[in-house]
């Protein structure tokens, strides 16, 4: 029996060694960040502006390389394949937590198969609707739908998108009844949205308040937990009477799970100071994002408590990719 619990403590010690000594040496080769979208794109931001002085602080070159797919599970797929070295690092969303239960036969497990390594930056929705509708608040749009159920049309960039799920939320807390146009993209969707073909529907918050500034848009709430600086006369959900209804996007850093905790652990020092640095959240906030780390932990607690709302709502209104 000693004997067995000697040889234990000492394969123990030498994984732990094995593993400290992986932290020491880390990296050895070039570091990939996998952006699971097209170019352009909120996290293609933040990998990019985060990448070159990642690299500064590696001592090795840090590639960005986009592969986008199947709402992003494509490039989390092709990550949590990959070596758990701490080589290949997913630039991943909330999106990967919706994506990974809209579709069928998802090859990963979006809790499972990454280790959380940091957040990486929030960003918020704004619900608003076109001037010819109206709608001067988020009561007019509501007292609309239920006189006339179906009526009302919305879009967003395409199924399963944060601007998508929102409104399927909001239907959820509200029982209305709105009809969805899916688009292919951000692009199409916005201008409609401005011309008028669509009634209604949910913008980032930094996009939306200079429509709304300009006339362009009305807007009727954000779906935050509190109001947010750059629009202080809009008001949440939440104050409007309508709980449950928080749809801020986020963004975050994984690897594949079972990369050493050292590892990890160095990537999120290296990125939570990445994130404090002036010229970063100044580019972030251009693009309407507010940069903010977190830890390991913190990370996946926000993922577990996520998952399952956003699974539950694809359920309960039968949402499908198609």
């Amino acid at each position: 029996m000693l004997s067995n619990l000697v040889r234990a403590a000492v394969a123990g010690a030498a994984l732990a060694l094995a593993a400290f000594a992986h932290a020491q040496t880390y990296p050895t080769q070039n570091v990939r960040i996998i952006v699971p979208f097209t170019p352009g794109t909120g996290m293609d931001t933040i990998a990019r502006t985060v990448a070159p002085k990642l690299q500064e602080r590696l001592g090795q070159p840090v590639v960005v390389i986009n592969q986008p797919g199947a709402s992003g599970n494509i490039g989390a797929d092709q990550v949590a394949k990959a070596a758990p070295d701490g080589h290949t690092i997913l630039m991943g969303a909330n999106t990967m937590l919706i994506a990974s239960q809209l579709y069928k036969n998802v090859p990963f497990d979006p809790l499972k198969d990454f280790a959380p390594v940091s957040m990486a930056a929030w960003g918020s929705l704004m619900l608003v609707a076109h001037p010819k509708t109206g709608f001067k608040s988020l009561a007019d749009f509501v007292a609309a739908a239920k006189e006339r159920p179906g009526h009302i049309v919305y879009g967003s960039p395409g199924v399963g998108t944060p601007h998508h799920m929102a409104m399927e939320l909001f239907k959820a807390q509200t029982g209305l009844f709105v009809l969805h146009v899916p688009y292919r993209g951000t692009a199409g969707y916005t201008q409609d949205l401005l011309g008028g073909e669509l009634m209604v529907g949910f913008l980032p918050i930094h996009v939306a308040q200079g429509m709304v500034k300009s006339g362009r848009l009305v807007p009727l709430a954000v779906g935050s937990a509190k109001r947010h600086p750059i629009a202080p006369d809009v008001p949440t959900f939440a104050e409007l009477g309508i709980k449950g209804v928080d749809v801020d996007l986020w963004y975050a850093f994984y690897v594949p799970a079972k990369t050493p905790e050292a590892v990890v652990r160095r990537l999120n020092t290296e990125i939570a100071s990445i994130l404090q640095l002036p010229d970063v959240r100044d580019v972030l906030a251009k693009a309407g994002m507010d940069a903010a780390s977190s830890t390991p932990q913190e990370l996946a607690a926000q993922g577990a408590k996520d998952y399952p709302m956003w699974g539950a709502l694809i359920k309960r209104n039968g949402i499908t990719p198609d």
